[in-house]
């Protein structure tokens, strides 16, 4: 019953069911004799069986090395033309405590958009200094508490911020180190960029008022002006955009910095990871010399000095080394046009990976606790939601043969899944695991009913026990 009729244009019908994308899953990932996925050295049936399903795994030392690669690719290219960089992960991708470690023990610094995020690099022991500060709409709580905690920087977001900033750090009796935030008209995914003259969005400045606010920032005793910043999107897999955008902020830039120095460039990150085999991103090694080359000729074009440049990587450094396990519950094909569609449904689905339901974004799967013999078919991996939306993979290639109780990885799901989980229909988050070297251990706990529970103001503790007995019946 199986059919390619429906399949998606950039979907192949695979030679082999079981094979593993090389740039879609953790670089280590494999299978064993057999047949079962490993991950950091471990069968995912024996993490299945220990922690449970659904259940995010984070392969630590993917995670460690592409900090690593990332650090040293934008360091280099930088070094390459003349200048330096620094670079921050970015946390929304997926923070934690170990993350925080990690990355910065691998070098970066830390980008963090909200107060709950700021918590987790203090606690996690990120260097202050080292922590940049996001966000259209930080509270004047979350300003005081960046200032009076060290945060390095402080990316000012709107014309309002900028008093908002220099009140709180002039009360601190301190000098608060800021960037401005500036839309370049640049929009970019992929291999593709759109240039506009204005943006529509809720982050940032208009390029044309850069050197305005740039201006009444430096007009403040108690701010100390780095530099423009800006993020063009996500998801990018060359430099073409990001040197489009460094052309249309250097002009605003050397009219800044011909007044006095302006020590820095922060063009943002986004780059791009492969989600399936259709996927191509550049090295990063290519797209980090390809910006730092563009920035270095408009430079000299406008006879202004070199600036620092800064980078915000974070779907790139975590994305690839996470994969979401979780065990089959009920399988049916479907007749549609020209053929059939095989639905396997898991037990999980939007809660713990949005995205595809947010954003129609793609992702890979393949049978984790064994291989394979039986035919290619055409399947829709859903989660168990009442939301005909609860879609988790839209469209691969698996075995015709799948079955209830087989074990199934998504791949690449490191980044933006763990942080937009949710309870929907009070499904339980799942928990995250890290495994290394043949090692697995709880990163993030995973919730329970009880947890849920707990927060229900309206129950009280015999309704909770009563509950409790209820499900461990």
């Amino acid at each position: 019953m199986a059919s390619t009729d429906a399949a998606p244009p950039w979907l192949r019908t695979p030679d082999d069911a079981n094979a593993l994308a090389p740039k879609v899953w953790p670089e280590r990932a494999h299978r064993d004799a057999d047949g079962r996925l490993v991950l950091g050295g471990i069968p995912v049936t024996e993490l299945a069986e220990r922690f449970g399903t659904p259940l995010y795994v984070v392969d630590e030392a993917d995670v460690r090395a592409r900090a690593a690669r990332m650090l040293a690719a934008l360091q280099t290219a930088a070094a390459s033309v003349g200048t330096s960089a620094t670079v921050y992960y970015a946390g929304k991708a997926f923070l934690s405590g170990a993350i925080v470690r990690w990355v910065t023990e691998a070098g970066l610094g830390v980008d963090v958009c909200s107060g709950g995020e700021l918590a987790i690099a203090l606690a996690a022991g990120a260097e202050p200094a080292r922590i940049g500060f996001h966000g259209n709409n930080k509270s004047v709580a979350e300003i005081e508490r960046a200032v009076a905690a060290g945060v390095g920087t402080i990316v000012i977001d709107s014309e309002i911020e900028i008093e908002r900033v220099a009140d709180a750090a002039a009360r601190a009796g301190l000098v608060q180190r800021v960037r401005l935030r500036v839309n370049s008209g640049v929009h970019a995914s992929t291999h593709e960029f759109l240039a506009t003259s204005h943006e529509d969005q809720k982050f940032g400045v208009s390029l044309d008022r850069a050197v305005e606010l740039g201006t009444r920032i430096r007009s403040h005793p108690s701010l100390d002006f780095l530099g423009l910043h800006c993020h063009i999107g996500s998801q990018i897999f060359d430099s073409a955009g990001f040197a489009e955008s460094a052309e249309r902020l250097l002009a605003a830039h050397a009219e800044l910095a011909r007044v006095s120095p302006l020590p820095e460039l922060n063009l943002g990150g986004g780059f791009g990871i492969a989600y399936t085999a259709a996927d191509d991103p550049t090295p990063i090694e290519e797209i980090a010399l390809g910006i730092a080359e563009a920035v270095a000729t408009g430079c000299r074009v406008h006879g202004v000095p070199l600036p620092k440049l800064a980078f915000e990587p974070g779907r790139s450094v975590v994305g690839t080394a996470g994969v979401t396990l979780y065990t089959v519950g009920t399988v049916k094909p479907v007749p549609i046009e020209g053929g059939w569609r095989h639905y396997a449904s898991v037990d999980g689905g939007m809660s713990d990976n949005l995205r595809t339901a947010l954003y129609g974004a793609h992702y890979s799967a393949r049978i984790a606790s064994r291989e394979s013999d039986a035919p290619p078919a055409l399947f829709r991996i859903a989660g168990k939601h009442c939301e005909s939306g609860d879609i988790v993979v839209d469209a691969e290639y698996l075995p015709h043969d799948v079955t209830p109780g087989d074990l199934l990885a998504v791949a690449a799901t490191g980044a933006y899944c763990w942080s937009l989980a949710n309870n929907y229909n009070h499904v339980p988050r799942p928990a995250v695991v890290a495994v290394r070297d043949g090692a697995a251990r709880v990163i993030v706990r995973g919730e329970t009913e009880a947890d849920l529970l707990a927060r229900d103001a309206g129950l009280d503790a015999s309704d909770r026990s009563d509950a409790a007995e209820g499900a461990d019946a």
